[in-house]
């Protein structure tokens, strides 16, 4: 078995290289060549959640969270516009570079079978851990049908490697999973009690013991379909965002205080949640990524901006083919809900290797990484 997962580990990685040009083929070296990277830390990645980690998932749904358009993707690979809510890179794909898997982890959307063994993305811009989450804004995947299309990827990765069950058992095992999701349970539904019955009927108390008893029943799935290494994200400062300090009189504050506070209710009760998976689960080794701790700055960290880059519509989004700012590299939201690049790699550098001990618990994700 050892030796199986070796040999398929040293196909894909060999494959990898020759793709992006860093390996010759065999029996013609180079001399030209650049030093050949170490290999990745872990074989795969896959990512569940919302529009921080959507890649491309949401472009052909018939909904108003999509972002394949102009100035989205700007200042990614080719200045493309992929689907991804921001003007580069998403945390997931600076966590994915961190790791060492070069590329990018393809969305399930398009991804093809010879692509599975690196991981697929299922991020759905506008989903939530409620299946009712995001539904004004039109089709999205929620995180139950996340979940359900990875038992597809499952089942497609057991026959490509000859329907051998415990080779795939092993192989899910060593692969880290980024769940990043429950920010549209507030923003979209919440705190919206006109169109959503939530906010009308649950204390912020209740709402957030609602949304824990749901995801603790997802995260149970996603541990019977494999997977044993898995960083559970945090809900950020929402009410730090611009489009809720541009709903909300802050009274001179520079957040929106009740809607942070409702959120803390949900975050603090991940910890517990997550020591409880390590605790009860045979192998299971779960993390909490503290986005409250790792998006306050740290000493030395040059401020950004908190004011959107890009002129946005009513949505929060950006209003299609505007002009974004030029210093994009100095403000931390590209529209008036989602970082911009340069946020998202603070937000991975810190979840990949915790700069202080509230910043992840109990491992960071080079940690998890690491687990046997």
């Amino acid at each position: 078995m050892a030796n199986k997962l070796n040999l398929l580990f040293r196909v894909l990685v060999i494959a990898t290289l020759m793709q992006f040009g860093t390996i010759s083929v065999i029996g013609q070296p180079n001399v030209t060549d650049p030093p050949r990277p170490p290999p990745p830390k872990v074989p795969c990645t896959f990512v569940f959640g919302d529009s921080l980690v959507d890649d491309g998932n949401n472009n052909d749904l018939n909904t108003r969270a999509k972002f394949n358009y102009a100035p989205y993707g700007i200042d990614f690979p080719g200045r493309r516009a992929t689907g991804r809510a921001t003007n580069g890179r998403t945390i997931a794909d600076f966590i994915t570079q961190l790791l060492g898997l070069l590329g990018f982890i393809p969305p399930y959307a398009t991804v093809t079978d010879e692509q599975i063994p690196r991981g697929v993305n299922y991020g759905s811009g506008g989903a939530g851990i409620l299946d009712d989450t995001g539904r004004k804004l039109g089709d999205r995947i929620d995180l139950n049908h996340q979940l359900l299309r990875h038992a597809i990827i499952v089942s497609r990765l057991k026959r490509l490697q000859g329907n051998d069950k415990t080779f795939t058992e092993e192989y899910l095992k060593k692969c880290i999973y980024l769940v990043d999701i429950g920010s549209n349970d507030y923003i979209n539904n919440y705190f919206m009690p006109n169109d959503y019955i939530a906010g009308r009927i649950y204390t912020p108390p209740q709402f957030a013991s609602k949304l824990i008893e749901k995801y603790s029943q997802q995260l149970k799935k996603l541990y019977d379909l494999g997977a044993r290494k898995i960083a559970v994200f945090g809900v950020g400062l929402l009410g730090c965002t611009p489009f809720e300090r541009a709903r909300y009189d802050t009274k001179g504050a520079p957040c929106v205080e009740p809607i942070n506070n409702a959120v803390k209710l949900f975050n603090d009760q991940l910890p517990p949640l997550v020591d409880g998976f390590n605790r009860d689960y045979p192998g299971a080794s779960f993390t909490f990524i503290n986005m409250t701790s790792i998006s306050t700055p740290l000493e030395g960290d040059p401020p950004l901006s908190f004011d959107p880059c890009c002129p946005t519509n009513s949505d929060g989004l950006c209003i299609q083919d505007s002009m974004p700012c030029p210093n994009r590299d100095m403000t931390a939201f590209f529209d008036d809900l989602h970082p911009t690049q340069v946020a998202n790699g603070r937000l991975a550098a810190r979840s990949y290797k915790k700069a202080t001990p509230m910043d992840a618990r109990p491992f960071d994700i080079s940690q998890l990484a690491e687990k046997p």
